[in-house]
């Protein structure tokens, strides 16, 4: 699958709603050779976020926006073709922003060399680790501080993070219910994955269901979505509740502000704590989670499930499956293939 070209998306417009392929702009041309200190890596996997949304818009969340003309920003994996780093050597494993590109010239900036357990495959490397399992893990641990007997919400429950959340919670003894978009979401996170309930938002009323299935009150969020979503939750708090505000996507395609939460004031009354994060705030404590994530991996807690694109050209139109629920798990492509296949 290795091109004799660089193929790349370039951004090249500024989105207004959803993600578009007209946003984008296919481009090819030769491959770069590193300079001294360089090295040049070649895309394998490349990892889709919800956050492709906010850095292709002008406004600065906690990256600048993607400038217009160059290749869309990415997380991936990818592996040393030629070398004249120091610190790489060809035919090392690293994780980057490299790009919706096949090769990236990288001088080491934010650059982490990928140590996987042989025992798994590749992929699992952002099923669960990379910038998802540190998130359920630091989010969850850190921010949520979850109990023995308390009860935990998780809004987005099958997606990539949610899912490990969900999990983590049960490990810790969490009474653990989920939020999703589709029955058979809610049947994986409560058959195969060890939730106490679901909820299909799009078929239910959340609220009542969350009164329900939390009969004690919720003591931790795990907040990924935002809206109408999130006020539900933060009305069925208890005192010195937490919430890890991980994301926002229901807001990430709106074209002006969105009025909210409403439900705010029970931030007050019932004294909880909300905190705001973002992994590039965890990734140096990497080392200590990593162990422990593959340890219960191992132990049979903790599953994953990847939806795999095939193909760089894919990534525009599949993109906006983040947004519309239809991806199953973390979604990613596959730009070429793993050494050795």
């Amino acid at each position: 699958m290795a091109q004799p070209v660089n193929r790349q998306w370039l951004l090249t417009s500024r989105p207004r709603g959803l993600l578009k392929e007209s946003d984008f702009t296919w481009n090819e041309s030769q491959i770069p050779e590193p300079a001294e200190g360089q090295a040049l890596v070649r895309n394998i996997y490349l990892s889709l976020d919800p956050t492709n949304r906010g850095w292709a818009s002008d406004r600065t969340t906690y990256m600048p926006p993607v400038e217009l003309g160059t290749p869309m920003r990415g997380f991936a994996i990818g592996i040393v073709e030629k070398s004249h780093h120091p610190d790489f050597q060809e035919g090392q494993l690293l994780e980057g922003f490299f790009g919706w590109q096949d090769f990236c010239l990288t001088d080491g900036n934010h650059v982490t060399p990928v140590h996987l357990d042989p025992e798994l495959p590749l992929s699992a490397h952002f099923g669960l680790f990379a910038h998802i399992g540190l998130t359920a893990y630091f989010g969850l641990l850190e921010i949520g501080e979850p109990k023995p007997g308390e009860t935990l919400v998780v809004s987005g429950a099958a997606g990539a993070v949610g899912s490990l959340v969900g999990q983590i919670g049960k490990i810790k003894g969490c009474h653990v219910v989920g939020i999703a978009g589709t029955d058979e979401k809610c049947h994986w996170l409560t058959e195969e994955l060890g939730f106490d309930g679901a909820i299909n938002y799009k078929a239910e009323k959340v609220q009542p269901r969350l009164k329900e299935l939390c009969p004690d009150g919720i003591d931790v969020i795990f907040e990924n979505v935002g809206g109408p979503i999130l006020d539900a939750s933060l009305s069925l708090m208890n005192l010195h509740a937490r919430v890890a505000l991980c994301g926002l996507i229901s807001m990430y395609n709106a074209e002006k502000m969105v009025p909210g939460p409403f439900g705010f004031p029970y931030v007050l009354v019932r004294r909880a704590k909300i905190q705001g994060f973002i992994i590039g705030d965890y990734m140096h404590r990497a080392a200590e989670a990593i162990p422990e994530i593959t340890h219960w991996y191992k132990e049979g807690k903790l599953k994953y499930r990847l939806d795999i694109v095939d193909g760089l050209e894919e990534a525009p139109k599949v993109v906006n499956r983040l947004f519309d629920g239809s991806h199953k798990g973390k979604l990613l492509v596959q730009v070429s293939d793993e050494p050795g296949a």
